[in-house]
């Protein structure tokens, strides 16, 4: 079956969340609606919707005129086989010791790697992408200068790679947590297919708020792999979440946004310990006073 996307940008969070709300009344109404930020300085939001009949352009032109939007572009969507696509282009991952993969390349692992399995229905945070990728190597690096944990958080934890590869080489206990239901439910399933359902808690939570968060802090370790304005945000809860000498590894940063969150986190009491730039974005090593 045929779909339809109809996709504009323009300024402000705030305004791209009203044209959103506006785009529920469409007739065809849409099967779903994003608003995502543009993560390159420039202040602009995309809101673009998906449909199973072809959208009214010109509803949609007045919407883009009333919230000043750039026009819309409407585009068809040819039926795929979206998780044999994902088996066919997402190649396995290596990350130091850690090895990411999906079922369809189960015969691909290493003998010497510690498998991670993430199923193509659950691609995002397989490892492809550099933040995630260089959360696993920041956290390969710190196993191997001694770090022994216990205590792991991994907050916004997405498909719970980065608390799986730590179940694999701390003792835990490891908590993942994510502000969407939907990301937790995703984090179940991969714990689970992985065997570590022992090892790793899953729980929804906004930042910090939770109890089960609160029950185990203070961490010995924290992972955010979120982007630049939470992490900012959360910089005092983190400070307040992390045992003394503790670690954070901060990732969802771009380049030119890491010297930043760099001096936000400096402020308050941690040191850089390494930075890791894989292709636009960085991945932060800190240690709290």
């Amino acid at each position: 079956m045929t779909t339809y996307s109809a996709l504009t940008t323009l300024t402000g969070e705030d305004a791209a969340y009203r044209l959103a709300d506006d785009m529920e009344t469409l007739v065809p109404e849409p099967t779903g609606i994003g608003v995502f930020e543009i993560e390159d300085g420039s202040g602009l939001w995309e809101v673009g919707a998906y449909f199973t009949e072809c959208p009214d352009a010109g509803a949609l032109a007045v919407l883009s005129a009333l919230h000043d939007a750039k026009p819309f572009t409407i585009s068809e969507i040819p039926e795929q086989d979206w998780v044999s696509k994902v088996q066919r282009e997402l190649a396995p991952v290596a990350a130091g010791r850690f090895f990411v993969y999906g079922a369809h390349d189960a015969d691909k692992v290493p003998d010497d790697a510690i498998a991670l399995l993430i199923e193509a229905q659950m691609a995002f945070g397989t490892g492809h992408h550099g933040t995630t990728l260089g959360c696993l190597r920041a956290l390969d690096g710190l196993v191997a200068d001694g770090f022994a944990g216990p205590k792991v958080a991994d907050i916004g934890c997405g498909t719970a790679v980065l608390a799986m590869a730590t179940a694999h080489v701390l003792p835990g206990p490891i908590l993942a947590s994510d502000i969407d239901p939907v990301a937790v439910d995703v984090a179940q399933a991969n714990v689970a297919a992985n065997g570590l359902t022992d090892q790793v808690q899953c729980v929804t939570a906004a930042g910090f708020d939770a109890p089960a968060l609160a029950d185990y802090a203070p961490f010995d370790l924290i992972f955010a792999n979120i982007l630049r304005p939470p992490l900012i945000g959360l910089a005092p809860e983190m400070a307040a979440n992390v045992a003394d000498d503790g670690f954070v590894i901060l990732s969802g940063i771009l380049n030119e946004q890491a010297a930043e969150v760099t001096r936000v986190y400096q402020q308050n009491g941690f040191n850089p310990l390494d930075s890791l730039q894989i292709v636009d974005w960085t991945t932060l090593v800190m240690r709290k006073n």
